[in-house]
């Protein structure tokens, strides 16, 4: 850890729900410690406040901040970030709730879980382990965050123009933990693109939270009304250039999980056109490891058609992992037409104000990952819409009996 005082210049800007919000402000370091090797007094920088945590910061306020991300320049947005108020104590929070997250954490965060006893959904969730189910509800499962907005727009062009499907995003706590973080998820909101949020795990601040990602996933579907889930980290991928050590891996426990409560699993491929890595050239290892290794339900693997070189590699990829397995379920292949998702895109940038990227690339620098996330977007559409059509069928028959 390292530790900065701070005054807060001014309010850049905010996203979020009132009462949860991610602040960005402007901070000029007023102490560091003896011996400090960087970011020392006076120098400005920009820092995060989340308002569950502590409040509005106002101008003029004292602040003690936490710069180790920022001093090595790793990929938190070059935030520090905001650990207290010097001078003001922030009211205490409602005494609801007794989820624990980030537990033992000094900043740890209490919060009222969907699942825990005594809650509103509780009897939604304590139900005989046979009836919690999803119903074959599909859920499509993503490594990074950037992914988020772009299988949201595939899934709303999927209606084909009819009413979008319900889609609910379950944040798992590989990232980010705090879901006020994401401005993307702000955006979708505000856009009515998204119907509501769960924080699993460590994950908090969703509109409903839950211990596990098995509850996330049934408090969307039981609770929330979800006809898609999208199950993805928090912003902050985390990988180390070993075969095992990135968050990612995750992905796989997302596949069973959704599997083990019958539901659809979609895995949605890491594409890159241009990652400099070789390693995340094609597919990318990640996806390779997780839904190949880890995962071992069988769930629908998107492979989106690409062509040229780029296109080859990407289905001698999916071919392998599709292949049958020593352990593990086989996966499904679907190949998909990706004819106007360039469009439906940048149509998504506009319509909800926020640029794609993925490791600082945009749209028409990768263009290939986010139609891959596209692609999932629009087969979950299509196989929520074929549900609903297997039950109005099932009820019209019983109507006619």
């Amino acid at each position: 850890m390292m530790w900065r005082d701070g005054e807060v210049l001014a309010l850049r800007r905010s996203w979020g729900e009132p009462g949860r919000r991610c602040l960005e402000l402007d901070v000029e370091i007023t102490a560091a410690p003896a011996g400090a090797r960087g970011l020392p007094p006076g120098r400005a920088c920009r820092a995060v406040a989340y308002e569950q945590l502590c409040g509005e910061p106002r101008p003029g306020e004292r602040v003690r901040l936490e710069v180790s991300a920022l001093d090595r320049g790793l990929g938190t947005g070059g935030h520090a970030m905001v650990a207290a108020r010097l001078d003001v104590l922030p009211a205490d929070p409602p005494a609801d709730g007794h989820l624990v997250k980030a537990r033992y954490m000094p900043d740890q965060v209490m919060v009222a879980g969907a699942d825990e006893q005594g809650a509103a959904h509780h009897d939604v969730l304590s139900r005989p382990i046979g009836g919690l189910v999803l119903d074959g509800t599909p859920v499509v499962v993503a490594d990074l965050h950037s992914s988020l907005p772009a299988i949201v727009a595939g899934a709303r062009a999927g209606a084909g123009g009819g009413r979008p499907a319900r889609i609910v995003y379950v944040m798992t706590d590989g990232g980010a933990l705090p879901l006020a973080y994401s401005r993307t998820v702000a955006a979708l909101r505000r856009a009515g693109w998204i119907a509501g949020t769960v924080t699993a795990g460590q994950a908090w601040g969703g509109d409903l939270e839950a211990v596990s990602i098995h509850n996330a996933l049934l408090a969307a579907r039981r609770v929330l009304g979800a006809q898609i889930v999208v199950a993805i980290q928090g912003p902050g991928n985390l990988g180390t250039d070993t075969p095992w050590g990135f968050s990612g891996v995750a992905c796989g426990d997302a596949v069973n999980a959704v599997a083990s409560l019958g539901g659809r699993p979609i895995a949605c491929l890491r594409i890159s056109q241009a990652d400099a890595r070789e390693r995340h050239r094609g597919v990318s290892h990640h996806s390779l490891t997780a839904y190949g290794r880890v995962a071992l339900a069988g769930a629908d693997v998107v492979v989106p058609r690409l062509g040229g070189e780029l296109g080859r590699r990407v289905d001698a990829q999916a071919r392998r992992l599709c292949e049958p397995r020593a352990v593990g379920a086989r996966h499904r292949r679907v190949d998909a037409d990706v004819e106007g998702l360039r469009e439906v895109l940048a149509g998504a940038e506009r319509a909800i104000g926020v640029r794609l990227s993925t490791m600082g690339r945009g749209l028409e620098d990768d263009e290939a990952a986010f139609v891959a996330a596209a692609a999932a977007g629009r087969h979950a559409a299509a196989v929520a819409a074929a549900g609903r059509s297997t039950k109005i069928g099932r009820a019209s028959c019983r109507e006619r009996v």
